[in-house]
């Protein structure tokens, strides 16, 4: 089959729209995301259209405007193609020759923001954007126009629309990086509609000749140009990836760039086959697919790794195409079915009719989230992520000992938060961004975002003396990745993944082991961590636990200032206000707190010397781009330590009924009873007198070695790198 002489053959093609027109009206699920666009596309035919000068910033009316253009275009253009009413290809038409006539003329985007501007938006990413859906709208409207007209708009438009964000823009084209998929997938797909073979393989194999020099940055501090970078489509399929689908800058960013992806790969997967790309790295676009379902809470929300707006799920429509795409052309997973349901949308496309039809045939299974062990890097070898859940998600514990994530990484080795069910329980802040509200900075990044989001006293983890994990130097970050230790799962009832850092403090190893564990004596799942710090010198460490919602009560005296004050002077201490400061009463310090009707207790180990602290994000922020949230800190002051806490959740409160149920923690207390270099023991006392015991292999994680390890008189032998009873 010659691509040249058959469209549609991107997204759509010849015999799926076939498939698709003759099963209109008996598959539910396709029938009702086909009204639904429908209903959309004929409002917005009915309103007219517009193609405004470009002039604002994400969320002001220029960009929203061309944004929802694009939009509806390639809505537009698969109605003309299945519906086969010429108002919507007419449409799309109109549409194409009001950007043809603006485009010739058109200067960059009067914002300078941006490391690498754009012409009808103010960056060239979302230019990108415009481009990976108008080529879709091409192909599917392609002999609905004459040759004269297809001329007019390859040679006005498209084609120095392509060159322009590549030729013209390599800094933002020829690297790794969501922002260059997205280029690379414009620039692929309008050159397979128009079958340009030198833009095809500008798309695979990048510029080859880009000019640049050694360095650079963007505006998020990434490096643009690094000794030896690879470029194109194939290096930003196998960089950034995984061999387990885990995309490295984390489940925000892999979600946006999953679209262009697998819109690219699907692309050529239609019209160049041979090439079979949707298969390379070993399914790894299918096997992102699955990873990032696995990366979201019991409400499809996508865990904070990393820069990412809380609150973004699998219910976005680039993820109804990954999900899509991923039943159709992966293993025909019934388990993606349940994904579908829930998102309740398919495309217009066979992949969506083939879901759909699957699930009117009553194949759905549930997709049952599991612990997972997520490695990071190309060849896996760089860190990753350690999900462990207890109970159909009734608790879910995320552990990141990652490489630094590209720009968009945060400096927070060995951070992790703690959800039950969709609930945060510890949080992480995220990104400091309100994205596409004008408002707030344009709706692009906020200098908080460098200041606060990404430091790391913002997480749940280590600082040392007030400074940032690599001292926040990107360029040493980037050298470096946390080791993992083991990883069990083998046991639902005890659950532990464990890993080291030896690189973010030079000197000091930070060795973390946390575990979910299901007791008989405790009503819920509960969390272990023990945090070990090894440093040839003394420091201030600060360990905060940034918990949500309403103190409740704590087994020791504090004082709260008069006026609020900051903890420090930079590296993220300058927005946090200190709110009370106390010390320890005993060697078990308790404090809890309610949130969304549940109760939960932190129980951790601490020292006479210790200070206590109570913070709120908040000072120095005289524009309100912080969150209002607290923290509980332990700061000490020593070299060599551990840091042992249990997180408790327990019982239930209800607004409606004004019944409190289990609102008291279960533990007496929670003790360090052997902590040497080679192995470290914690007992957790229940208030019935209950001893539960957990002994860590700190030197050896083989699964096969055996211990003998006496503790107050007490022998225990065991065999693996942990004891649990």
């Amino acid at each position: 089959m010659s691509f040249a002489n058959e469209h549609p053959n991107l997204i759509l093609t010849k015999d799926g729209v076939e498939k698709i027109r003759a099963n209109l009206g008996n598959v539910p699920l396709f029938d009702e995301s086909l009204a639904a666009i429908k209903q959309e596309v004929d409002a917005e035919i009915a309103a007219g259209i517009f193609t405004p000068i470009p002039k604002d910033f994400s969320g002001g009316y220029t960009h929203d405007r061309h944004k929802l253009n694009f939009f509806v275009a390639q809505k537009a253009a698969m109605l003309y193609q299945i519906l086969e009413d010429d108002k919507y290809a007419k449409y799309v038409r109109d549409m194409l020759f009001q950007y043809e006539a603006m485009y010739q003329d058109l200067p960059l985007h009067p914002q300078e923001r941006s490391y690498a501007r754009g012409k009808i938006f103010w960056q060239c990413l979302n230019d990108s954007n415009w481009l990976v859906y108008m080529a879709q709208a091409y192909d599917a409207i392609y002999y609905y126009l004459t040759e004269n007209e297809r001329d007019a708009l390859e040679d006005n438009l498209f084609r120095p629309f392509a060159d322009f964000i590549s030729l013209e823009n390599p800094k933002f084209y020829n690297r790794v990086h969501n922002h260059s998929t997205w280029g690379i997938a414009a620039v692929g797909m309008i050159g397979l509609v128009m079958n340009d073979e030198e833009l095809i393989q500008r798309a695979l194999y990048g510029i080859e000749d880009d000019g640049l020099e050694i360095g650079g940055k963007d505006n998020d501090g990434g490096t643009i140009k690094v000794e030896g970078q690879r470029k194109g489509f194939y290096a930003n399929l196998e960089e950034p990836f995984s061999p387990d689908g885990y995309y490295t800058e984390g489940p925000y960013y892999q979600r946006y760039a999953m679209y262009p992806f697998l819109i690219l790969a699907l692309a050529i997967e239609n019209a160049r086959p041979e090439l079979k790309v949707l298969q390379h790295k070993d399914n790894v676009l299918l096997k992102g697919v699955n990873a990032l379902m696995n990366l979201s809470d019991a409400d499809g929300e996508f865990f904070a790794i990393n820069d990412a707006q809380k609150g973004m799920s699998y219910h976005k429509e680039s993820l109804v195409t990954a999900v899509n795409v991923a039943y159709h052309y992966g293993n025909k997973n019934p388990k993606l079915l349940s994904i579908v349901q829930k998102q309740g949308k398919v495309l217009l496309d066979e992949s969506g009719l083939s879901a759909a039809m699957a699930i009117r045939d009553g194949k759905a299974k549930p997709f049952t989230k599991k612990s997972i062990n997520l490695s990071d890097g190309k060849d896996g070898d760089e860190g990753g992520i350690g999900i462990l859940r207890y109970g159909n998600e009734a608790l879910t514990l995320v552990f990141k000992y990652a490489a630094q994530g590209l720009s968009h990484g945060h400096y927070d080795k060995l951070s992790y938060s703690l959800h039950e069910k969709g609930d945060e329980v510890l949080q992480d802040y995220g990104l400091a961004r309100f994205v596409n509200i004008e408002q707030k900075g344009g709706g692009n990044y906020l200098k908080e975002n460098t200041t606060w989001a990404k430091t790391t006293i913002a997480h749940n983890t280590l600082s040392q003396d007030q400074t940032k994990h690599f001292n926040g130097n990107y360029d040493i970050a980037s050298q470096h990745h946390s080791e993992l230790y083991f990883f069990d799962d083998s046991n639902e009832n005890v659950q532990v993944v464990s890993a080291t850092e030896s690189n973010a403090y030079p000197g000091t190893t930070m060795h973390r082991t946390m575990a979910l564990i299901k007791d008989e004596h405790f009503e819920k799942a509960f969390m272990l961590d023990i945090m070990k710090v090894s440093s040839a010198s003394e420091h201030q460490y600060d360990f905060p636990f940034y918990f949500l919602g309403q103190v409740l009560d704590m087994n020791f005296q504090y004082e709260s200032p008069k006026s609020l004050h900051p903890l420090g002077e930079a590296n993220g201490y300058q927005h946090l206000y200190v709110e009370g400061k106390g010390k320890p009463s005993n060697n078990s310090t308790q404090f809890s707190w309610l949130n969304k009707g549940k109760y939960y207790t932190l129980s951790t180990v601490t020292q006479n010397s210790d200070e206590l602290l109570f913070t709120r994000i908040g000072a120095n922020d005289p524009e309100f781009n912080l969150r209002r949230e607290a923290a509980i800190m332990i700061r000490r002051n020593d070299a060599d330590t551990t840091f042992v806490s249990v997180v408790e959740p327990h019982g239930s409160y209800s607004p409606v009924s004004e019944l409190s149920s289990n609102p008291k923690s279960n533990i007496a207390t929670v003790e360090l009873v052997l902590d040497t270099q080679a192995y470290t023991a914690v007992n957790i006392t229940d208030l019935a007198g209950n001893t539960q015991l957990f002994i860590l292999a700190n030197d050896d994680a083989s699964g096969a070695a055996k211990h003998e390890v006496k503790i107050n008189g007490e022998n225990y032998s065991f065999t693996g790198p942990y004891f649990y009873q």
